[in-house]
């Protein structure tokens, strides 16, 4: 059993594969939520949550929407990772409070 869990916030289904065989390689469990709008529900069923890598650019919800709603529900000790092809917006990340920043191609 994986001792740590991380929440995957991504709409691009390529994104969030990715990423689950990048913590498959850790041992990390992880659970993925392709709809922002459905945060909050899945937020209530999970018992854990280590770190959080979320998409800024989503349809409905963006990451900085998101993030907000995060740190509602999550301890404020959970490291909240900016993951977006727009590299720009690393110092916007860094004034909303965002752990760290993960630029993609």
């Amino acid at each position: 059993m994986a001792s740590l869990h991380a929440l995957i916030i991504d709409d691009d289904a390529y994104s969030i594969h990715v990423m689950e065989r990048l913590l498959d390689q850790e041992d990390i469990s992880y659970t993925a939520v392709a709809d922002p709008t459905r945060l909050e529900e899945v937020l209530q069923t999970l018992d854990k949550i280590d770190i959080v890598f979320l998409d800024l650019e989503m349809p409905k919800l963006d990451g900085y929407e998101v993030f907000a709603i995060l740190k509602k529900h999550i301890e404020a000790e959970v490291p909240i990772v900016a993951c977006t092809v727009h590299t720009a917006e690393i110092h916007n990340t860094r004034r909303h409070g965002f752990f760290s920043f993960v630029g993609r191609c």
